[in-house]
């Protein structure tokens, strides 16, 4: 290694993890990405993927041919940690919606014994605020050799760097976009800055770990709220018997208008969950994102109701579910509102349920799935839950006969 590369653990190997190590492993840092699946490891040390994003399976071909990338199933004494494990919800009889950052714990238990002085911690999971400082509660408690009495330095150098990055254009948003940097002090954020300015093009913004962490809550709850307009809106149209497409179109022609695109909910692992870690921070306060988020969250319902509604004129209708992912040309099932709204119809056994999933291998899915060609042809109940390229060229002369509940808009 010259003298600006460093030896780096990456703490989880998913849609964040791989790309960030990567991309840090082509840069010139020895880079190893641990994660808990043998399988995980075995398929990344081999040069291969086992996420579907563009490109990236030349990145981490070339990462690991050049020797900088190796996955281990344990992490090792490094010069950096970046921990992008995932941070879920954590179910309780008080609060379903409770954040979990069990995993967030996990991986810095592992790391504790390896911490020597002058190391970089960097959280890159989205996190309730506080979970940096939780971080370094953890290091001080089990680390208090590192904090030497009188000494107010911080031995380990402690970040918040949360990932900004769109699900099919992960690669070139890593280096394009902005980034955020929360430290646990100013040296903190600096010390993480110097590491992102190896490979990000984009500015790069320093800030208090809590700022940091609260920042992305509030961009995904941003999101959150303007999809529940376009969302309650198609609702509303369809009780007024009104064409929310046309609709959102015509008032789009204002200049300061811009309303999104409704659809079947939200999903994804950011925007469907960030706000609730708001919501449980803060519950008598953040009323309109609560409001918001339960919009969304009551979205497959609505839908469900629909599709019911038109299959009960069928003694045994075949219903063609379009899309399982949670957002358009990816493979990515995290809190999709479209799983959710098959999954429940083929629980609902109203009818036969066939579904096409062109971005998902067939033996990978949690549901069987149908070419698009046979989907099409035998549905009596068209259901579009995702705006896949591929169906926008399904011929429109097909669906004559058929009851359409496009939940996109691509056939309108």
């Amino acid at each position: 290694m010259d003298s600006k590369s460093k030896k780096i653990v990456v703490m989880g190997l998913g849609y964040i993890g791989l790309p960030t190590a990567s991309m840090l492993a082509v840069k010139g840092h020895q880079v190893v990405g641990v994660d808990v699946s043998e399988q995980v490891v075995q398929t990344i040390n081999s040069g291969k993927i086992h996420i579907v994003e563009p490109d990236l399976d030349i990145l981490v071909r070339s990462a690991v041919n050049s020797g900088n990338l190796r996955a281990s199933r344990q992490p090792e004494e490094a010069d950096v940690f970046i921990i992008a494990v995932p941070t879920p919800f954590k179910f309780t009889d008080n609060n379903p919606k409770t954040p979990d950052i069990g995993y967030v714990e996990a991986a810095v238990t592992s790391i504790l014994p390896l911490l020597k002085q002058g190391d970089l911690v960097i959280l890159e999971s989205t996190s309730p605020v506080g979970t940096t400082e939780r971080i370094r509660a953890m290091v001080r408690e089990h680390r208090a050799e590192l904090y030497p009495a009188g000494s107010h330095a911080e031995p380990v150098f402690i970040a918040h760097c949360p990932e900004r990055v769109l699900p099919g254009h992960i690669l070139r948003e890593l280096v394009d976009n902005d980034r955020i940097v929360g430290g646990i002090t100013r040296a903190c954020a600096e010390k993480a800055r110097e590491l992102y300015k190896s490979f990000c093009h984009g500015s790069i913004y320093l800030t208090d770990s809590k700022t940091a962490e609260m920042a992305k809550l509030t961009e995904n709850s941003f999101r959150d709220v303007n999809i529940a307009f376009a969302n309650e809106l198609s609702i509303v149209c369809d009780e007024l018997g009104i064409n929310v497409w046309e609709l959102i179109e015509l008032a789009n022609k204002h200049p300061r208008v811009n309303i999104l695109t409704p659809g079947p909910g939200v999903g994804g692992h950011c925007i469907a969950v960030d706000p609730w870690f708001i919501v449980s921070a803060a519950p008598q306060s953040a009323r309109l994102i609560r409001t918001a988020r339960e919009i969304n969250d009551f979205k497959p319902s609505w839908v469900l109701d629909k599709i019911v509604q038109k299959a009960n004129r069928f003694k045994a209708p075949v219903i063609g579910c379009l899309g399982l992912a949670f957002k358009a040309n990816i493979d990515d099932l995290r809190e999709s509102p479209a799983l959710e709204i098959a999954k429940e119809l083929v629980a609902m056994k109203i009818g036969e349920v066939v579904i096409c999933e062109p971005n998902v291998a067939p033996g990978l899915a949690p549901l069987p799935l149908a070419p698009l060609e046979r989907v099409v042809r035998e549905a009596d109940i068209l259901v579009v839950l995702v705006d896949h390229e591929e169906f926008k060229s399904v011929d429109p002369d097909l669906l004559k006969e058929k009851i359409v509940i496009d939940l996109k808009g691509i056939w309108r």
